[in-house]
């Protein structure tokens, strides 16, 4: 007898030797029971509906309810997306719209007792955190991706560009909350709702204009180059006016708020002069995947948990001190890949798109309900094209570009996304922004970000061939004349 057949000849008697003794014991058991047994068809009926109520507390539990919800946000991010894709827009819009038709303005609207047990009052609170971790991880990243060398050597001919499409559209923006004020706002502070206002209208989504620039094959002409140096340089200006505007808010006034910027700036400093260089050090030694092993992957998610941490007590947000964190990191590229790739894939398929959906289900179209109220929705979406459109085309023409290029940037830096999401929710979570302000700046974002690559297409049809090589000409006779 092999030594195969032995041991499956002892399982054997050990399964025998289980069911006979199982069941003496359950017959031994019953004879104690002093319940009076009713009939079989009741026994039968009582256990189904003891079945069928045990189902329905396991589907009413919290950690239920998330898998459900991460169910269905998985899904529809995924077809949405997918869809947009293949129009032409970047995945990014795709998922805010998936957000919204799970949100209260469809799914709620047409399906309540669906969107009701979906998506509960009471399990907000774990997909807001959930999302919050999520939009941590993503700004780690957005802090990796951008190049302050980059930056620095694009900075003569980028800088004005840069500034003017913040300063521009941040007027503009403060001139429409003083009129706004009065009639929607007047709950709150007007310092702050109308800082909240500027800097929603000046910021550029430097994430989608960099995959718009990527998709219509720019990204080593010039225009591209220039596109890519000012959004960049105008999310640093963007981010440290975010953090200085939070701080305002949360103190009532700029006086008040200098201890939150002081020490703000002093972290920054201490983050850049400090620890920078310390892992710099750690970059040169961990170059490859074979030696980034999980303490050192650890070690750098501590130095961002600490980061975001400190920017929370400081009082600017967890996100700017994810942001700050991703920024330090090593400049060794090998490096920044490998990190890229450990977090990406999980925060960009799962975890942001929770963010996208928590913002649909924050935005009640419902509440715009009269004429007047979509009026001041047109009213805000033509003045944040305009803001953009205005303060980057000019400072790009005084700057040399052609009108081609200069209006292609209006048409770029005009793309919000993402990062005009995490200023309005903050602003909505800090009650500064009301609810139908915030459902009015959220369709802004989409429609400044979803018309970009068509502006960018008409601008094309319009402008010979010959103007959009413009630049190209300037350049070479420039080199010449170096070279003489």
């Amino acid at each position: 007898m092999t030594l195969k057949t032995k041991s499956w000849l002892f399982f054997a008697l050990l399964l025998i030797v289980f069911v006979i003794s199982g069941y003496w014991l359950v017959k031994s058991g019953n004879a104690y029971n002093v319940v009076s047994v009713s009939s079989t068809a009741d026994t039968a009926e009582s256990d189904w509906l003891l079945f069928l109520h045990t189902v329905n507390q396991n589907i009413a539990e919290p950690f239920a309810i998330l898998l459900l919800q991460l169910i269905a946000i998985l899904i529809a991010v995924r077809i949405v997306g997918f869809l947009f894709v293949k129009i032409g827009q970047p995945t990014v819009i795709g998922e805010i719209i998936a957000g919204i038709i799970l949100g209260p303005s469809l799914l709620g609207y047409f399906f309540p007792d669906v969107f009701n047990f979906l998506f509960p009052d009471d399990s907000m609170r774990n997909l807001e955190i959930l999302s919050q971790i999520g939009l941590i991880f993503f700004m780690f990243v957005i802090g990796m991706e951008l190049e302050l060398n980059e930056i620095k050597k694009k900075a003569n001919e980028t800088f004005i560009i840069s500034q003017t499409s913040i300063i521009v559209p941040f007027f503009f923006g403060m001139l429409l909350a003083y009129f706004v004020y009065q009639h929607y706002a007047v709950q709150h502070t007007f310092l702050p709702f109308a800082l909240f206002i500027g800097i929603s209208m000046s910021i550029t989504a430097f994430p989608v204009l960099a995959r718009i620039v990527q998709e219509k094959s720019l990204t080593k002409t010039h225009l591209g180059v220039v596109a890519i140096a000012s959004a960049a340089s105008n999310d640093v200006t963007a981010w440290c006016l975010l953090a200085v505007v939070i701080a305002i808010a949360k103190t009532g006034t700029i006086f008040s708020a200098l201890s939150t910027i002081g020490l703000s700036i002093t972290y920054v400093l201490f983050m850049l002069l400090v620890v920078r260089p310390f892992l710099q050090k750690l970059g040169h030694i961990y170059q490859n995947k074979e030696v980034v092993n999980k303490s050192i992957v650890a070690f750098i998610f501590l130095i961002l948990i600490l980061s975001a941490s400190a920017t929370q007590i400081i009082g600017i947000h967890a996100l700017f001190g994810a942001f700050l964190a991703g920024v330090i990191m090593p400049v060794n590229l090998n490096f920044r890949k490998i990190l890229t790739e450990k977090i990406e894939d999980l925060t960009l398929v799962l975890l942001l798109p929770l963010f996208f959906v928590f913002t649909g289900l924050r935005t009640k179209i419902g509440l715009l309900n009269t004429p007047e109220l979509w009026a001041l929705c047109i009213v805000f979406i033509v003045v944040g094209i305009a803001g953009k459109l205005i303060g980057t085309a000019a400072a790009a023409r005084i700057n040399g570009e052609s009108w081609h290029n200069s209006l292609s940037l209006g048409a770029l830096m005009n793309a919000r996304g993402l990062m005009e999401l995490i200023v309005l929710n903050i602003g909505y979570e800090m009650n500064i922004l009301p609810p139908t302000i915030f459902v009015i700046l959220v369709l802004m974002a989409l429609i400044t970000t979803f018309m970009t690559a068509p502006t960018l297409n008409l601008l094309n049809r319009l402008f010979p061939v010959s103007e959009k090589w413009e630049d190209t000409y300037a350049i070479r006779r420039k080199k010449y004349k170096i070279l003489l």
